[in-house]
């Protein structure tokens, strides 16, 4: 468990076979998964670039498609796959709980980094898995798909919002307060739904990994 490099990943669950990749820095302070949403996958640039810039403050990140590659293509045209949450929570879960089995990575703490619909099925998971989830970040996430499950939410967890994601601002801020334990929102100024704008997508490496340093390492952040 002390190699930076990307190790390929294979869950199995049930017919769907799912793939990911996995990078452990040495002295690990914890494990951040990845929920895309919305059509992304583990071959984003958006999330690949994040996912270094926590490997870089020392925390494991796991990047896995949600979708099978049959399915991938199919949801491109009808959309439809991405707004199942059901379908993406349970996969979700069937993931954590093959990571739970594995000895390398038991020691870990694991976080999710949920974005669109992707955060909701974290969401939906870290209620269903309080022993195994220790906090979660959403960005840009439709947290008000995961309505049923936010009161169980009792891990820490953070929404990073655009400030300019008028509609999906004023869902996270409605979802906040269903929330039972340690919460908080923020609104990065200027930033669209996709983080697009210059600097903004640094600001939301920045707050999330702030959170994750905190929540999984047990300590204060160190310098991003």
């Amino acid at each position: 468990m002390n190699t930076a490099g990307a190790i390929p990943m294979r869950f199995t669950l049930g017919k769907a076979r799912l793939h990911g990749e996995l990078c452990v820095p040495a002295n690990a302070g914890g494990l951040v998964v990845f929920v895309h949403g919305s059509g992304s996958s583990r071959h984003s640039p958006r999330n690949q670039r994040v996912a270094r810039a926590f490997n870089t403050r020392g925390l494991a990140t796991l990047l896995f498609d949600l979708l099978t590659e049959h399915e991938q293509p199919l949801d491109e045209l009808t959309r439809q796959l991405r707004f199942d949450i059901p379908l993406l929570s349970q996969r979700l879960t069937g993931v954590i709980d093959q990571l739970r089995q594995d000895e390398s990575l038991r020691a870990l703490r694991i976080g999710l980094f949920g974005a669109s619909t992707g955060a909701a099925a974290a969401l939906i998971t870290a209620a269903s898995r309080p022993a195994d989830i220790a906090a979660v970040v959403s960005r840009g996430g439709r947290v008000d798909l995961a309505e049923h499950s936010l009161a169980q939410v009792g891990v820490p967890t953070l929404f990073i919002v655009g400030g300019r994601d008028g509609e999906v601002l004023a869902l996270n801020r409605a979802a906040l307060e269903y929330l039972p334990g340690v919460r908080r929102l923020e609104v990065v100024a200027g930033a669209t739904h996709l983080f697009d704008e210059p600097g903004t997508l640094d600001e939301v490496t920045r707050l999330a990994g702030d959170w994750f340093i905190e929540h999984l390492a047990g300590g204060a952040p160190a310098p991003g």
